[in-house]
């Protein structure tokens, strides 16, 4: 990202800098744009997209509470100006977990107990972000393709997903393969029989 867009990022994100949990800068610690992590880790990817695909863009995102136990909800993650954006029904104990602790975890969601297909999740933190005119867009586009309509309504929360790790199953005859991916590096596969 050039210098201009940093700036935009900061205006929009209301003069703040990203950075995940670790105090690395998102560059770094977490990634923003969707080809940036599909090129990082391709396999986890296909196979998130995929399953997203599969299941009408059904999937199972992890919170903390305020009490620290976890909490698990079914949302329809969307893809947007490539992003991968956690939006859905305002106030929501799940983005009120968000607003107070960030970190999430994104597991598709799957009724195939075989796997066949694969399963993926992601994990990182979720960044609100404060944009009006991204907000319209994405509400524009979301009528066009579903007729769903909040165009020219506020949104309460605009969490975009920064990536901090990733991982996806698949099975192979008599092994799983395990392909896991963390910044700074390239996805690699284990194998468990």
């Amino acid at each position: 990202m050039n210098q201009e867009g940093r700036r935009a990022e900061r205006r929009a994100l209301g003069g703040k800098p990203r950075h995940d949990l670790t105090g690395f800068p998102a560059t770094v610690g977490g990634m923003t744009m969707w080809t940036e992590f599909a090129a990082a880790a391709p396999r986890i990817a296909a196979t998130f997209t995929r399953r997203h695909a599969a299941t009408g863009n059904l999937c199972f995102l992890a919170t903390v509470r305020q009490d620290g136990s976890p909490r698990i909800s079914p949302m329809e993650p969307r893809f947007f100006e490539d992003r991968l954006w956690l939006i859905g029904m305002p106030d929501t104990a799940k983005f009120r977990d968000l607003a107070r602790d960030p970190r999430f975890c994104l597991h598709t969601a799957t009724v195939d107990t075989e796997v066949k297909d694969g399963d993926a999740k992601l994990w990182g933190v979720a960044r609100d972000v404060r944009d009006t005119a991204l907000h319209q867009r994405f509400a524009e586009a979301l009528f066009a393709e579903t007729g769903f309509d909040l165009r020219g309504r506020e949104f309460d929360h605009f969490y975009a997903a920064e990536l901090t790790g990733a991982s996806s199953v698949e099975v192979g005859g008599d092994h799983l393969k395990i392909t896991v991916w963390k910044p700074g590096r390239p996805e690699y596969v284990v194998e468990k029989r």
